[in-house]
């Protein structure tokens, strides 16, 4: 039986599994030349047995986030059906920089019952995700924006999305508060303020020790109240039927706020294709480490007796997880408790060392090269990145910048309107992934390549959502 027969007969019986948060059949929002509409709403979800209103992105029919095809225009009319202003950045396109989603850079949030239009090439196929460039992205404001592959669409081969959230009843901003020690008053919005955070960045080394001793690495510094794979925790987890013997793309995207996970697959071995939607050379495995704002899509052969699989998200450091299952045929699904009996790995770079990319950066010499350092101050909770020079660039330039992590935290770099590859770990040079998002553990460097090729003001910076809020930011600016 070919996937698309066995789709149609899964789902003309799915009255005995739960509705999924995503759609298993790929749909696509809409082709070259016709606007799309996608709105920010208000919705609610049950967490641990109780409601919680959450943002979200949809299309007119409730479909979720977006899926179009690579070669496709981004031709999207954006509505805020909320009370809020808010603003929406398309994490992993490489629009125009008008078009991208930091307040007041260059463009402002869209208030209440406004919409805004984008018209921009998609670009190549790959994960992507949309989320909120405010402290709302803690509140589930993110969806999957999937650019697809045309080439694809005869692959015997179902698709499977899956959304890693990080969730918490308190507010972001009493979350925020509470790291920095603060009570609550008013609601307390990031400032990018044009993103320059020199002031902030000047004195973070004051926090590296703290009377005369050495600060230990922390790994997570908020205790959430559940991790969520498609809006659901393990209790009621998501349950994907498949056909025996199947194969399956697997896209994962990490939303969460602050949580590092790791990817596990249990008894399956999977093939890892592409992280951040770039495709690399294929990497075999049953766990995959992946930082917040990251992705990868992993292809799975399913054997071929009827049972049931759990794909899991490990939260690092600790014993809580999260994720779905995969169902074959009509096999039984056991109860998965949403804590493991072991605690999970810490994130490290070993995986990061081995990717290779499938189409890396053209080789040449960097023309401008830049070292930026990762400080932060854990008492005062407040985290800065100091370039020396200052990161500016020129349209052409092959760019090399060196990330130092000299903070006990973990910071996973972004930078927005561009690719970039990893060609150095520790100053060890190697021909990496290309990238958008990388991991920086405390005491590590890493060295990133990127192309000049899309003029902008464009931020570049930690993907902890409250080390941001708090200073890690910077801009990869171009020459006025």
């Amino acid at each position: 039986m070919k996937r698309r027969e066995f789709l149609k007969s899964a789902l003309t019986g799915a009255a005995v599994l739960a509705a999924p948060a995503f759609s298993l059949t790929p749909t696509f929002a809409g082709q070259s030349g016709g606007q799309m509409r996608l709105g920010i709403i208000r919705r609610t979800i049950e967490v641990n047995g109780k409601a919680a209103s959450v943002f979200g992105l949809q299309r007119a029919d409730g479909t979720p986030g977006l899926r179009l095809r690579a070669g496709d225009a981004f031709n999207v009319l954006l509505r805020n059906e909320t009370a809020e202003s808010t603003i929406m950045h398309w994490h992993g396109l490489t629009p125009p920089w008008a078009s991208d989603g930091v307040p007041d850079a260059p463009l402002p949030l869209i208030a209440a019952g406004a919409e805004r239009g984008y018209d921009f090439p998609v670009g190549k196929p790959g994960t992507h995700w949309m989320h909120a460039h405010t402290l709302q992205e803690q509140s589930l404001l993110a969806a999957p924006l999937i650019v697809a592959d045309p080439n694809d669409d005869e692959r015997d081969e179902q698709e499977i999305v899956i959304l890693l959230h990080d969730f918490s009843f308190s507010s972001p901003e009493e979350l925020l508060a509470g790291l920095q020690g603060k009570n609550i008053g008013a609601a307390m919005p990031m400032d990018h303020g044009g993103m320059d955070m020199a002031a902030a960045q000047t004195d973070a080394m004051a926090g590296m020790n703290h009377g005369g001793q050495a600060m230990v690495m922390d790994i997570n510094d908020i205790e959430y109240d559940a991790y969520l794979a498609n809006d659901r925790t393990l209790d009621d987890p998501e349950v994907v039927s498949m056909e025996a013997g199947g194969r399956a793309r697997v896209r994962i995207i990490n939303g969460a706020t602050a949580t590092a996970f790791t990817i596990d697959l249990g008894e399956l071995e999977g093939e890892l294709i592409a992280v951040d939607g770039q495709d690399i050379e294929p990497v075999k495995g049953r766990r995959f480490p992946m930082t917040m704002g990251q992705r990868i899509d992993v292809r799975l052969q399913l054997p071929s007796e009827p049972r049931s699989f759990p794909i899991l998200a490990l939260r690092e450091g600790s014993r809580e997880r999260t994720g779905i299952i995969l169902r074959l045929a009509r096999a039984a699904v056991a109860k998965i408790a949403t804590a493991g009996d072991d605690d999970a790995p810490v994130l490290d770079l070993l995986l990061e060392a081995k990717l290779r990319a499938a189409a890396p950066l053209a080789s040449g010499p960097a023309g401008k090269t830049f070292d930026m350092a990762l400080t932060g101050d854990m008492a005062a909770y407040r985290w800065g990145l100091q370039s020396n020079p200052p990161l500016v660039v020129d349209p052409d330039d092959r760019v090399e910048v060196t990330l130092r992590n000299i903070s006990m935290m973990a910071h996973p770099m972004h930078l927005h309107g561009h690719h970039f590859q990893v060609v150095a770990i520790d100053g060890q040079r190697f021909a990496g992934a290309v990238r958008d998002t990388v991991l920086l553990p405390p005491n590590r460097s890493v060295t990133i390549a990127v192309d000049a090729d899309n003029p902008g003001q464009w931020a570049f910076h930690c993907h902890h959502l409250y080390h941001m809020a708090t200073g890690m930011m910077s801009t990869f600016a171009y020459r006025a």
